[in-house]
């Protein structure tokens, strides 16, 4: 008996063994499927971010090539090749370099001048300016002559009648167009309390036109002597901020019915007394200090009086003020002056 079962026990295990070994077959089978699935799946998903990323951040371009790397770079070399190149030319031009290639036509930039004068003058005064143009004011070739031979250049300052195109205009139209000697402002409406914007944007005008080491203003009742101011200004070429002129001080008149009123009086202290400054009737100014004029010419304040307003825009700044007794201007010429009142 034990015998035969054993037999026959052994007889079974066969087919058992071949339908465990289908089971995992087909366990095996669903299982790669399962996963060779998912893997598919996943790498769909990896595509579609992948492209989606390629979208946003290149329209369709993931990277930059090697040549655009190197465009790009050549582009920065050049912008540092360039930047350096305007440094020496800004270097140059302050230096006085002009170069030999600059537009024939362009006669205001052709160098650096030592100076431009400009003479402020108003309607109804032909006869001031015919005593200057007698005087000390070049006519004609001579005026160019000027220009050429010492870096000076010489024009009277006025503006535009309240009546736009009025007899006064055509007056001074004529006079310009006969003597070519001046500047005229067309923004600007004259009046005798409008002077110191007159002298702002005269500055601003010269400033903006001709490269000059000096700018000086002048008043139409004032002769000057040419070489003399040569002198005071070749001076100080060496000081690149300069405010020079007869100093002085002086009180702060309140009073509305004064000749020499000052709206806002009450700014000064109850002292009353303005800061050092300029007189009026001629001073200097460098190059820098004319080019900030012209830069902040909206926003500097005026005063009644041109020389309180021009120093009021100097006295804040790191600028050198030369107290010139040579350019007080007395009713006659002293020892050394280079200038007297008419």
């Amino acid at each position: 008996m034990p015998s035969r079962l054993t037999s026959h026990r052994l007889g079974r295990l066969p087919v058992r063994s071949r339908i465990s070994v289908l089971m995992l077959a087909m366990l095996a089978t669903m299982a790669s499927i399962y996963v060779a699935g998912r893997l598919w799946q996943d790498a769909e998903n990896r595509v579609y971010l992948m492209k989606e990323l390629d979208t946003r951040i290149g329209q369709g371009k993931s990277a930059i090539s090697v040549d655009d790397t190197l465009k790009i770079i050549n582009c920065w070399e050049q912008q540092k090749q360039l930047s350096a190149l305007e440094m020496e030319l800004a270097g140059a031009k302050k230096a006085g370099f002009v170069s030999k290639y600059s537009s024939a036509g362009d006669d205001t930039r052709k160098k650096k001048l030592l100076a431009v004068i400009g003479i402020t003058t108003q309607f109804g005064r032909r006869r001031n300016r015919d005593a200057i143009r007698k005087a000390w004011m070049p006519i004609g070739a001579a005026l160019k002559n000027l220009e050429d031979q010492k870096g000076i250049v010489v024009r009277f300052v006025i503006g535009r009648s309240a009546n736009r195109g009025d007899s006064l205009d055509r007056e001074i139209d004529i006079e310009s167009s006969q003597t070519n000697d001046f500047i005229i402002l067309d923004d600007h409406v004259e009046a005798d309390e409008e002077n110191p914007k007159k002298t702002k944007l005269f500055f601003a005008h010269a400033a903006d036109t001709w490269e000059a080491e000096f700018y000086v203003k002048v008043t139409d009742d004032v002769l000057v002597k040419i070489d003399g101011l040569v002198a005071i200004l070749s001076a100080n070429l060496d000081t690149s901020r300069v405010y020079i002129g007869c100093m002085k001080s002086g009180e702060v008149f309140s009073e509305p019915g004064d000749k020499w009123y000052e709206p806002d009086w009450w700014k000064f202290g109850d002292a009353k007394s303005y800061f050092q400054h300029a007189s009026g009737e001629i001073f200097v100014i460098s190059q820098a200090l004319a080019q900030f004029i012209s830069i902040n010419r909206s926003i500097l304040r005026t005063y009644a009086h041109d020389d309180i307003s021009a120093g009021s825009w100097f006295i804040g700044f790191d600028v050198k003020h030369i107290d010139e007794t040579k350019l007080c201007c007395s009713s006659s010429w002293s020892s050394g002056a280079v200038c007297a009142a008419i």
